[in-house]
């Protein structure tokens, strides 16, 4: 089958699992986002808040992305980071923090925006939207999976009670491509706020991959290599529900060339 061909029916099977995971609970996680086996992915980054009412609805969409089947053989990747400039509006998001705020305002003079919103999705650092359209999502992804990516692969395992060894291997990049910064973030699998004040009080919000820390750990050249790191780890962190994500990205373009993800244990 064509490349053409698979990103078409690839759309047709993602159209029909949004409308119907909007009637039902969102599935079991899929093993191809937890398989050991090097990874190409497409990374999806959700700037999100709790202060923000319009947001829900694209947390809702990054669970679904979360449990979605590759796109074209190749994985997605997601990871909520939640901004601190609706911080002093009537709640306080746990999860905010403003190295986001920094990285999303970075991705907006890239894309020569007015100023940073939510929610807006990012993919592979070269496509935004808002975070709840549907169709341009669907088109983004469409769009990233078509292009060649360098694989990753992960092993981590704690090192003590506030660090984490880990281990990536990366593939060549791909062609054209000189150099990559290597970043890795450590999330929440998921967790579950009940807001008490701001634009959604008295709701029960939802979210997945929630960005606990997001470091750059060195950077990759383009024949790929391997790297090896501690991370540090916030007092009280339940490994059995955090994952590891990895991504390289380009300095200069901000092009994500490659992202993977590891479920903790």
């Amino acid at each position: 089958m064509k490349r053409a061909s698979l990103l078409l029916l690839a759309s047709f099977l993602w159209v029909g699992y949004l409308n119907s995971a909007g009637r039902s609970q969102d599935p079991p996680r899929s093993e191809t986002s937890v398989s050991q086996e090097p990874k190409a992915g497409i990374l999806v980054e959700l700037f999100t808040s709790e202060g923000c009412s319009s947001c829900p609805p694209a947390d809702a969409m990054l669970r679904q992305l979360d449990n979605l089947a590759p796109v074209n053989s190749v994985g997605i990747v997601v990871l909520g980071e939640h901004v601190d400039y609706w911080e002093g509006q009537g709640w306080h998001d746990r999860f905010s923090s403003h190295q986001y705020t920094e990285r999303q305002t970075e991705y907006a003079r890239r894309f020569r925006l007015d100023s940073p919103f939510t929610p807006q999705m990012v993919v592979d650092g070269t496509q935004q939207l808002v975070g709840n359209n549907t169709p341009a999502l669907q088109a983004a992804l469409n769009s990233a999976g078509s292009k060649n990516r360098a694989t990753l692969h992960i092993s981590a395992q704690r090192k003590d009670e506030k660090h984490l060894n880990v281990n990536v291997e990366a593939g060549p990049l791909p062609e054209g491509s000189k150099k990559a910064d290597l970043y890795v973030a450590v999330a929440d699998n998921s967790a579950e706020t009940q807001v008490g004040g701001g634009e959604n009080s008295g709701r029960k919000l939802n979210h997945v991959a929630v960005a606990r820390s997001l470091r750059k750990c060195g950077n990759v050249p383009a024949a790929g290599g391997q790297l090896q790191f501690t991370v540090p780890l916030e007092k009280g962190f339940e490994l059995e529900k955090q994952r590891v994500v990895v991504f390289l990205q380009e300095p200069d373009t901000g092009h994500v060339l490659g992202a993977a993800a590891k479920l903790l244990k």
